[in-house]
């Protein structure tokens, strides 16, 4: 026996039976009109001999073996008149399992293609199962519980394209009884089943698998549904999170157009519409592609649409089809670039369709394919359905890429940092409810944290100011050279006056430049360039064609934007860009672990190095879990973190443009402050004439010399912590001698008393030199040694 309930589990025991339709035949035998009681009777006298096509089988084979006879008593139920019309099978419900059908429904299956199988594909196993149960709860006990879902057949057609077919149950002819194995459902039973329909083994308890018998069959009413799902799948994937930023939903989302329209040979592209600048401008996400630019970042919508499609979708916002890209592209000679960008992609027919909100153009989808006139003005119209879900995800995308922007202006400019945000958050919230009650008037309340401990570091380039005027000197006298040797060229062939008096210029600026440079003999000498030579040398580049070569060559030295060479200058400003990245790079990642072990305030800032601003204390965290060994970590992870950084910057030192050293200092500061934000400069501050000291201190230290001596305070190859309490020199001492025995610092450490700076008097330093080490050795070097083996 072939038993067809192996497919989809069920608590059915299933008996194909025609009994309810031969009992509606025994009905209509006894009928007033004498065809339809004639035709009745025919089917019983076929179906008389055959009591098992009233009684059920289970048993595939039979199927075949009453081929003729089942097709007869179904007849009615199949119209020939309509059989090539009708989407419409006899079948098992719930089973992938067809006995009869319409010619239709033959041939959509033939269309599938070789291997198709046919399964219901919205609904999973565990859900027609349950589905089979409420049946019985109406038919058996008389509980009033729907479960209907729409079912679905996806079947791909000749061109493989999917289509969508939803399957309605005619049940008029099934009988549903308990077998004796069956459980009796009681109304408590039923309660539970209400509140656990996930729980799938509950289900199967009340309702073993064959429990019940099914007796008769369904008749499937199939209607093709592919525009309205396509429609519900685009509005699916379109709701989807992160969308567009998945290869496979942008898939997904062309394969829904190929479905809605059609056409299997079809892509689909978006560009989007800067209103500012009348530009397209590409989707930076993953799948997306733009067919009217072309790998192109941007470009101005005149460039790349021809005078009518530019009419139709900027200025009237609506779509605008090209049947014939090839056909276009010959009768405007390839002299209109949208035709040729198209061309050039082996794209043949195309449909650019705009979204447009109250006639605002936001962007441009673009339907191509390879087949020539198989997009068109016609097919243009059936997108009209769509629209409008495309726009309502534009408009999200747009909030979303508007609201990214604003989240890097937020990190990249005015940062709240983490361990602070919730202060902030209070303050708005109650700032909102401030608004709502007493209007404009409302004041956003200040944002302060008192008693935080400070600590503050910094990597700072050293010599940066020479090395930038030496950079800066370098620039203009390569420039200076390169004026002179063409003038002097010039002069020698027509000595008038005005170029020996640009010659006597030259000279002075060089003497400027070697002996006299200051803060605004650049400008000086930029303003020389732009006003007197630049045109000079474009009248000669036209005027005297000898020269064109090497004042082609001037130009192509000097930056189009600064008017001057920026060759050294560039490597310069590289070199610190390069610098402040890395060792940012390296403190934030440091900055991770040293959150986890407890939070606290960090900022840092990027000037000729990297500093950094931390507060830990009671105020910030909002627990009552501060304790001061919290602030001794952090300043030994402070300690830690500024050799580590010292070490990967010479590490590093060797790929820089510019060769340069850094050094590195802590300011220790002992006693607690406040600390509350700016709003005008965005940024935090401490509060009260005291604790302005500290700020005092901060920005002048690394300047401050060792006391008796012309030297500053930091020095490369050593870490310089400034201090004022014989307490800090001791626990400094502590970590100093700490990293000694890891290797971190060498056991060379002097204290030294520094200058006075302008209102701070009694500061004094441990500087101690870093031990560096390469990579790839466990050897430890000094910094003259580390010096030494570079330059080995």
């Amino acid at each position: 026996m072939t038993d067809f309930t192996k497919y989809i589990e069920t608590p059915f025991d299933i008996k194909i039976s025609f009994n309810k339709l031969i009992e509606h035949y025994e009905v209509l035998a006894n009928s007033d009109d004498d065809f339809i009681a004639a035709k009745a009777q025919k089917v019983l006298e076929v179906q008389k001999p055959l009591p098992i096509l009233r009684e059920g089988f289970g048993d595939l084979s039979f199927f075949k073996t009453y081929e003729n006879e089942i097709k007869l008593i179904l007849q009615d139920s199949f119209s020939e008149v309509l059989t090539n019309n009708e989407i419409k099978t006899a079948s098992i419900p719930f089973q992938d399992v067809v006995f009869n059908s319409s010619k239709r429904f033959r041939k959509i299956i033939e269309n599938a293609g070789e291997g198709f199988e046919l399964k219901i594909k919205n609904m999973p196993e565990s859900d027609i199962y349950i589905m089979a149960c409420t049946v019985i709860l109406n038919a058996c006990y008389g509980f009033n519980l729907s479960f209907k879902r729409p079912i679905m057949y996806e079947i791909p057609d000749e061109n493989g394209v999917m289509r969508y077919y939803k399957i309605l149950y005619n049940a008029d002819f099934v009988e549903v009884s308990r077998t004796e194995n069956a459980p009796q459902i009681t109304q408590d039973d039923f309660d539970e089943l209400l509140d656990n329909f996930s729980n799938i083994d509950l289900w199967k308890e009340k309702f073993p698998p064959k429990s019940y018998l099914f007796k008769g069959f369904v008749i499937s009413n199939i209607f093709d549904v592919t525009d309205d799902q396509s429609i519900s799948n685009m509005k699916s994937t379109l709701i989807t999170e992160k969308k567009h930023r998945s290869m496979e939903n942008m898939t997904d989302f062309q394969s829904i157009f190929q479905s809605l329209l059609g056409i299997k040979d079809l892509k689909i592209g978006f560009s989007v519409y800067n209103k500012g600048e009348d530009t397209f401008d590409c989707v930076h996400q993953e799948g997306m592609k733009s067919y009217l630019l072309n790998n192109e970042e941007e470009s101005s919508c005149n460039s790349v649409l021809c005078e009518e499609s530019y009419k139709s979708l900027i200025n009237n916002n609506t779509s605008y089809a090209i049947s014939d890209v090839d056909k276009s592209y010959d009768m405007s000679e390839g002299t209109v670039a949208q035709f040729r960008i198209l061309k050039e992609q082996g794209v043949k027919s195309a449909i650019f369709t705009p979204i447009s909100e109250n006639g605002e153009l936001l962007a441009i989808l673009e339907i191509v394919s390879a087949t020539p006139k198989i997009l068109n003005s016609i097919i243009a119209n059936k997108l009209s359905d769509v629209i409008p879900f495309i726009l309502a995800a534009v408009k999200r995308s747009i909030r979303e890429y508007e609201n990214s922007i604003e989240a890097v202006i937020q990190q990249e400019c005015t940062s709240i940092h983490s361990s602070v945000s919730w202060k902030f958050e209070k303050a708005a919230r109650q700032f909102l409810k401030d608004k709502e009650h007493i209007g404009n008037d409302a004041v956003f309340s200040k944002i302060d944290f008192e008693n935080v401990y400070p600590l503050f570091g910094q990597i700072d380039v050293k010599g940066s100011s020479e090395a930038r005027n030496l950079a800066t000197q370098k620039d203009l006298s390569l420039q200076l050279k390169l004026v002179e040797e063409i003038i002097n060229d010039i002069y020698l062939e027509e000595p008038l006056p005005i170029y020996e008096q640009i010659k006597f210029q030259i000279d002075t600026f060089k003497s400027v430049l070697k002996e006299d440079f200051k803060v605004d003999s650049e400008q000086q000498l930029a303003n020389f360039f732009k006003d007197e030579i630049d045109p000079l040398f474009k009248f000669f580049k036209t005027k005297k064609v000898r020269y064109a070569k090497a004042i082609e060559n001037y130009f192509s030295e000097v930056d189009t934007q600064l008017n001057v060479i920026y060759h050294y200058r560039k490597k310069f400003d590289d070199t610190i860009a390069l610098i402040n990245k890395n060792m940012a790079s390296v403190l934030d990642e440091k900055q991770k672990d040293a959150q986890q072990m407890y939070p606290h305030f960090f900022e840092r800032f990027k000037t000729d190095g990297v500093e950094h601003n931390m507060y830990i204390g009671e105020a910030i965290t909002k627990e009552e879990s501060f304790n001061t060994m919290y602030l001794y970590n952090l300043r030994l992870w402070q300690l830690q973190a500024m050799c580590e950084m010292e070490n990967e910057f010479y590490q590093s030192r060797d790929t820089y443009p510019v060769t340069l050293d850094v050094a590195s200092m802590i300011l220790v500061f002992n006693q607690p402050l406040t600390i509350s934000f700016r709003m005008d400069e965005k940024q935090f501050d401490v509060d009260g004439t005291y604790n302005a000291r500290y700020e005092v201190v901060k920005k002048r230290v690394d300047k401050a010399l060792i006391k008796g001596t012309n030297k500053r305070v930091t020095e490369k190859g050593k870490i310089s912590i400034i201090y004022s309490q014989k307490e800090d020199e001791t626990e400094y001492l502590q970590y100093i001698k700490f990293l000694q025995h890891k290797n971190v610092l060498s056991d060379a450490v002097e204290i030294v008393e520094l200058e006075d700076l302008q209102g701070v008097t009694g500061l004094k330093a441990i500087r101690v030199k870093i031990l560096y080490h390469h990579e790839n050795t466990k050897d430890f070097y000094t910094y003259d040694d580390l010096i030494k083996t570079i330059k080995a």
